[in-house]
């Protein structure tokens, strides 16, 4: 998994993930990128990311926001984007700020416009609330699992 630090940009020129876009002349001070940015800590939460993506779309589907044909193509290239950063392929940017922001953006260029629809009623604060209560729910599980390992070496000593 790497990290790209180049500014993407739109075809007038401005930042492509600018969530405050038009209301500065100008994009943020290389400083202000390196603070803001949380990608080099939050891609580890990939996992987290994609399985609440995966879920707020069928929920999506089930209420009728977006088609079921939207939300097959949104499974499928998570699914596809889940390997690519299994596997090390994938590159994240720090001009996109944050992991919610590198999968939606790479969802949106593997299958178009299904892909924007997937942030229909969801905020970023939500991405990150979710994410993280997703994570500490895996950490824990991982850690009982290893409690129990102990007890039952433990036990048969």
């Amino acid at each position: 998994m790497s990290v790209n630090e180049e500014q993407q940009t739109g075809k007038d020129g401005a930042l492509a993930n600018a969530q405050w876009g038009g209301r500065f002349a100008g994009g943020p001070s290389a400083i202000m990128q390196d603070i803001n940015a949380s990608i080099g800590f939050d891609q580890a939460l990939w996992r987290q990311d994609i399985a609440g993506s995966l879920a707020h779309a069928a929920m999506l589907a089930r209420t009728g926001i977006i088609s079921e044909a939207d939300e097959a193509e949104i499974r499928r290239g998570l699914t596809e984007i889940g390997a690519e950063i299994a596997a090390g392929r994938f590159t994240f940017s720090t001009a996109l700020e944050d992991i919610h922001m590198n999968i939606e953006a790479r969802l949106s260029e593997r299958i178009g416009e299904a892909g924007k629809r997937l942030h229909t009623a969801r905020s970023r604060n939500d991405q990150v609330a979710t994410d993280f209560r997703l994570w500490v729910r895996d950490a824990i599980d991982g850690l009982d699992a290893q409690a129990a390992s102990l007890m039952r070496a433990l036990s048969r000593r």
